[in-house]
């Protein structure tokens, strides 16, 4: 006896898009019955039941007495606890820019070096998250510490650093990461990385007898913050939050946050 899925009528197969349905039915009931991971090109796709995934955050808690009068101490001091931790690439993070219009995009990069004055990382300036940054300059980013249960998230105003902090820096870099900044028109298409080795290549022979010069188009953004976040993991998922916000005088008010 057939199963009534399987049932089709004369008008339903008289129509592509209607066969198209009707065998994708028949893929997803083969699928759930058989509990095989295929579809049809361009139709199912089994997904993945994650609720189960579940950690409890019992390592650490966050107290208004423990907090440093300024975000950047308490950054600082954060911070250090990650390095001595060894997890890997602690300076990794994430950052949001928006359009004018408000479309987002989100990209991990690394954080270079942080004073008072706020956090620096480097970009080529006519990547997509320069374009943005240029007509609007409000940025997010978020360093996200998993396993100590924490994460800093930092609100502010990216602005160009210096050529002259920004070749301080350039000069740091191994060669090869020097000849990478040259290399890529980043963020715009490419049709193989074949094409990307081939200029690697020809700019290693035009900068073979010198030092390789700080591109025009490449340099630092420093995040200027307004308002910065410090999130520790709490037990059934009551978290303890501290927002830092400045105030007109320049100094910072700290407030709890429900979690």
């Amino acid at each position: 006896m057939r199963h009534p899925a399987f049932h089709v009528s004369a008008k339903l197969v008289g129509s592509v898009s209607s066969v198209t349905v009707f065998l994708r039915q028949c893929a997803a009931l083969i699928n759930a019955r058989f509990d095989l991971p295929f579809g049809l090109p361009g139709g199912i796709v089994r997904g993945m039941d994650l609720s189960a995934f579940r950690e409890e955050y019992l390592k650490d808690t966050l107290h208004r007495k423990d907090l440093a009068d300024t975000p950047f101490e308490q950054f600082d001091r954060w911070f250090k606890q990650a390095l001595e931790s060894g997890i890997p690439e602690p300076n990794a993070m994430s950052i949001a820019t928006a359009t004018p219009g408000g479309c987002p995009s989100l990209r991990t990069v690394l954080l270079k070096y942080y004073d008072a004055r706020g956090y620096v990382f480097f970009t080529n300036y006519t990547s997509r998250k320069a374009k943005e940054l240029e007509a609007n300059p409000e940025i997010c980013m978020m360093l996200p510490w998993v396993t100590l249960e924490r994460q800093i998230i930092v609100y502010g105003r990216a602005e160009k650093i210096s050529r002259l902090e920004t070749l301080k820096y350039f000069l740091t870099r191994p060669r090869e990461s020097q000849l990478g900044a040259w290399v890529s028109h980043q963020s715009q298409v490419i049709s193989t990385r074949k094409l990307l080795m081939m200029k690697l290549q020809e700019l290693k022979r035009k900068f073979c007898e010198g030092k390789v010069p700080l591109p025009d188009f490449w340099g630092g953004y420093r995040i200027v913050p307004h308002h910065m976040e410090f999130w520790q993991g709490g037990p059934g998922r009551v978290h303890d939050r501290f927002m830092y916000t400045l105030q007109e005088d320049g100094t910072w008010g700290i407030e709890r946050l429900q979690p």
